[in-house]
C-alpha cells in the first residue's frame, strides 16, 4: 500500500499525520481548529485519500502555526506515500462548482514545487478562522508535497463556499494524480526518467 506516517514537533505545534493513497476517503482529523477540520475531511472524502491527523498547536497566539504546519506534514506524508512516483498520473485538475462559487484547481506531482493563487475571499473571518490561513495551508502542501499548483476562483461571492471549493477541487485534482495510470503502471510519468 502507498502509505506514510509522519510526525512533525516544533516549540509551537505538534503534529501527526497518516495517509493511505489507495484508500476510500476515510478521515479521522482533529486538529483544535473547526473550521480547518471540515477542510480536511473534504480533502481526504473527495480525493478518496485516507487521511488521520492530529495536532496541537499554540492557539493561545492564533491558528497560523496550527495549520502552516499540518500542510507542511501533510505535504511531507503525501511525498513519502507516492515514493519514487512510478506508475502515477502525475496530473490532475478539477473544475468545482459550490454555489454561487467555482474554483479551478490544476496540479502537477512533478518535484517542483510552486503555487499559483488566484483567490479573493471577501472576509477576514469564516467564523473565527481567518481566511489568510487558506493560502498559507496550500503554499506548505505544495512546497512540502513537490506539487506545482494552480488554484483559481472563477466565481464566488461568499467566504465558506468559495474556501470550501478549493479544497474539493485540489481533493479531485489530487484523486486524479496520485491514480495508477493501468497502461504504464511500472514507468516513471516523465522523460527524465525521474520526479
Amino acid at each position: 500500500m502507498r502509505s506514510a506516517k509522519i510526525s512533525r514537533q516544533t516549540a509551537e505545534t505538534e503534529i501527526s499525520v497518516e495517509v493511505n493513497l489507495d484508500g476510500t476517503g476515510q478521515y479521522d482529523n482533529q486538529t483544535g481548529v473547526g473550521f480547518f477540520d471540515h477542510m480536511l475531511d473534504q480533502l481526504a472524502r473527495h480525493s478518496l485519500i485516507d487521511m488521520t491527523i492530529r495536532a496541537k498547536g499554540d492557539y493561545h497566539i492564533d491558528d497560523h502555526h496550527t495549520v502552516e504546519d499540518t500542510g507542511i506534514a501533510l505535504g511531507q506524508a503525501l511525498t513519502q506515500a507516492l515514493g519514487d512516483k512510478k506508475g502515477i498520473r502525475r496530473y490532475g485538475e478539477c473544475h468545482l462548482p459550490m454555489d454561487d462559487a467555482q474554483v479551478r484547481c490544476a496540479l502537477d506531482l512533478s518535484g517542483r514545487p510552486f503555487l499559483i493563487w488566484n483567490v479573493d475571499l471577501p472576509t477576514h473571518k469564516i467564523g473565527t478562522f481567518d481566511t489568510e490561513l487558506v493560502r498559507e495551508f496550500f503554499q506548505a502542501l505544495s512546497t512540502h508535497g513537490g506539487i506545482t499548483l494552480h488554484i483559481d476562483q472563477l466565481h464566488g461571492f461568499n467566504s465558506h463556499h468559495i474556501a470550501e471549493a478549493a479544497f474539493k477541487a485540489v481533493a479531485r485534482a489530487l484523486r486524479l494524480a496520485v491514480d495508477t495510470d493501468p497502461r504504464k503502471a511500472d514507468a516513471i510519468p516523465s522523460t527524465k526518467g525521474a520526479l
